[in-house]
């Protein structure tokens, strides 16, 4: 299928479909600036529907506001009596800087045997994954062992509030019948002590996206300020970001720190938690985030003019915290920046933490092994967020299953929201692959 911005002559035939239907979809330009600003995901959410049409389904798009749109579409299974799968996707990406990349981020390039480009891994891939892994089975004219309900959101990168929050909260039954959900951020493979391994993602920590404000007298810039509101908002941001926050294992993080020492054949207390997370490679920058808190500021504003110290200064901090921990972390980051700061709530949701066992973990396991026989496949939790969090408001278990065989040493963690994001085009096809065969056997 062509978008606008390709042609016949880019698109050549030996390219796999899930590549240039990714290809496509990163050239369409979603940068997600975040509380409401966007470039829109209209003509992505179109492009998606026109796909699903030509497989002669009926998908629906939805408008949170003009240019905010959002599809979902139901697969009928050959056994609609058990629980639909919700499999879903996102449709926006984080803005990129073009300086500071190698490539074009949104020209959706191929080079040494990789697809390039804003949203190659977070998650055009995915999604493309999706359409052509449902693609695959409908037009051999199969049906997927259960319903499915395919959902691309808009607005993810802003904690889905124009995207899946809005169709939670406004259409829960476009969901209806549904009991587990599938989507980004895990999946993908790692390599320990020289064995391939897959993660995958069975919980995420909370969200808590905060801001800091501090106030002081506004003055000249030649006067003597005592109370200067950016020194002020400075110590606070230094003492948040600097923060060592302790580390606390949950059910998940103590699986997976098993199974690694298991691998390396120790016992998990002669290493520790941060030796053990650091022994999974480039999956460590993940992995050592989830068994702790941690409170990044992002964003600083201050100020006006050079000889003008100002009365407000601001700075965003994103913070993720362990499921449950939500309350206790914000009274700490009170204490940290003391009570002269204020602290406003400007985006908070839960976090979740699913069983690894029951009948979807183990059609993802004889999945995998059925394409890489021998590879271990291990439970994690996800140091951010996905959409599952808006559908657990619906009582949907999800997890980050996007299947990716990765060579080792791609650090992987360092694509998202990173610079020259780039994913193996083979990859690409076997996620396609393995989605394939799950969609038709669970």
């Amino acid at each position: 299928m062509l978008s606008a911005a390709s042609s016949p002559s880019d698109t050549p035939a030996e390219l796999d479909e899930t590549v240039s239907v990714a290809r496509d979809l990163i050239r369409i330009d979603t940068t997600n600036y975040g509380e409401g600003r966007s470039n829109g995901e209209t003509a992505a959410a179109e492009y998606v529907a026109a796909y699903l049409r030509e497989l002669g389904l009926e998908p629906e798009l939805f408008d949170s506001e003009p240019g905010r749109t959002s599809v979902v579409a139901r697969v009928a299974g050959r056994d609609s009596a058990r629980g639909a799968l919700v499999v879903h996707g996102h449709l926006d990406v984080v803005p990129a800087d073009p300086a500071n990349w190698s490539v074009d981020p949104f020209a959706g390039e191929i080079k040494e045997g990789m697809l390039w480009g804003r949203g190659a891994v977070d998650m055009k891939n995915m999604d493309a994954m999706i359409l052509t892994a449902v693609a695959e089975l409908l037009r051999a004219g199969e049906r997927p062992a259960r319903d499915l309900i395919l959902a691309f959101f808009a607005d993810e990168e802003n904690g889905g509030v124009f995207g899946s929050h809005y169709l939670v909260d406004t259409r829960p039954e476009l969901f209806a019948g549904a009991t587990e959900a599938i989507s980004e951020v895990g999946g993908y493979s790692i390599s320990i002590d020289g064995k391939r391994a897959y993660l995958v993602q069975t919980g995420e920590k909370t969200l808590l996206w905060v801001k800091l404000i501090a106030r002081g007298p506004a003055a000249h810039g030649s006067r003597v300020v005592p109370e200067n509101a950016i020194t002020r908002l400075a110590e606070a941001v230094a003492a948040v970001g600097r923060q060592d926050w302790p580390i606390r294992l949950t059910a998940t993080t103590t699986a997976l720190l098993g199974e690694v020492a298991r691998i390396l054949g120790v016992e998990p207390q002669a290493l520790g938690p941060d030796e053990l997370a650091l022994a999974t490679g480039t999956a460590s920058g993940f992995i050592q985030a989830s068994l702790r808190t941690t409170t990044n500021p992002t964003v600083l504003t201050a100020g006006y003019k050079h000889n003008v110290v100002p009365d407000t200064a601001e700075a965003l901090v994103d913070i993720r915290t362990l499921p449950g921990e939500e309350d206790a972390v914000l009274a700490a980051v009170q204490e940290l920046v003391g009570p002269d700061i204020e602290i406003e709530v400007m985006h908070r949701d839960v976090g979740l933490e699913n069983e690894f066992s029951g009948p979807l973990i183990d059609a993802i396991r004889e999945t995998l092994a059925a394409h890489d026989p021998g590879a271990e496949v291990l439970p994690y939790l996800l140091p951010a967020g996905t959409d599952n969090k808006a559908l657990s408001k619906l009582g949907i278990t999800g997890y980050g299953f996007a299947p990716l065989r990765l060579p080792e040493g791609l650090d992987f963690p360092a694509m998202f929201h990173g610079v020259d994001e780039r994913v193996p085009l083979d990859a690409l096809v076997f996620g396609r692959r393995v989605l394939t065969d799950l969609l038709r056997s669970y």
